[in-house]
């Protein structure tokens, strides 16, 4: 299913809204759909004129492709310059996220930032890799730095030219780095898995919160480096907090997410 497809969602009643999920390898749904599932939901109740600056989500209970995911949309505030929405996704087993997320009508201030981006490889110089076929996963050869990873990711093009999709595309991909630098900290010897079948075999792990703060717009299908550290791995939960660039360097967006690492269960 491509993006654009995936964002298209099904109006189902005042403030709630209908999404759909392709098949994944691992047979649940993963979390960056539908995070950008319920942004796209709380954009379509917001003026076009506000752009999400920052979300924050729960990811409560494991969702199921073949059922649709149902997301209730509160109004929390609409003021001048500020709106902010609540949503809630669900499926019949129950709530499976929640989702909180500001928009802003923007205004003239200085831009400036003082992070700066990693000198690396360009995608083009790196192998093809990730899970997906709906984008593109290039990995930085670690630098040796405990639990860091940076990638390359990008949308398979073509997609819509939609400032609050990309947006969503942000959100998306952003799901996916974090569970490797925390295993980059707990296993930094470890080599790259060859497939997603060999990680499922020996570690489970699930991505607990996502949040996003965007800082500036980029277009939904163009290359992001993705640069994540785990800070802390403790009670089986890592901390990871990571910061996005675009090709120039541009900060695109700060990003923080827990995860849970766990052996499995022989």
């Amino acid at each position: 299913m491509q993006f654009d497809a995936m964002m298209r969602l099904d109006r189902c009643g005042d403030d709630r809204f209908l999404g759909h999920s392709p098949a994944y390898p691992w047979g649940g749904v993963y979390g960056g759909q539908i995070v950008a599932q319920a942004l796209r939901a709380a954009a379509e109740t917001v003026p076009p004129s506000f752009r999400v600056h920052s979300l924050h989500a729960y990811y409560l209970r494991g969702a199921v492709p073949d059922e649709p995911l149902e997301f209730e949309v509160q109004r929390v505030r609409d003021g001048r310059a500020f709106v902010a929405r609540s949503v809630v996704a669900r499926q019949s087993a129950g709530t499976v996220a929640t989702l909180s997320a500001g928009f802003h009508a923007g205004e003239a201030a200085a831009d400036a930032q003082a992070v700066r981006a990693p000198s690396v490889a360009a995608p083009e110089e790196l192998p093809a890799g990730g899970w997906s076929t709906d984008f593109d996963c290039r990995f930085v050869p670690a630098n040796g730095t405990p639990g860091r990873v940076a990638a390359w990711l990008r949308l398979k093009p073509p997609v819509a030219d939609d400032p609050a999709l990309a947006d969503c595309a942000l959100a998306y991909l952003t799901d996916d780095v974090p569970a490797d630098a925390a295993l980059r900290l707990l296993y930094p010897d470890r080599p790259p898995p060859t497939s997603w079948e060999e990680v499922d075999r020996t570690l489970f792990n699930h991505s607990l919160d996502h949040n996003v703060w965007f800082h500036r717009p980029a277009p939904a299908d163009a290359w992001q480096l993705q640069e994540f550290t785990c800070r802390s791995f403790v009670a089986g939960r890592g901390c990871v907090v990571g910061e996005v660039f675009d090709r120039s360097g541009s900060h695109l967006a700060t990003v923080a997410q827990e995860v849970l690492v766990r052996r499995r269960r022989s």
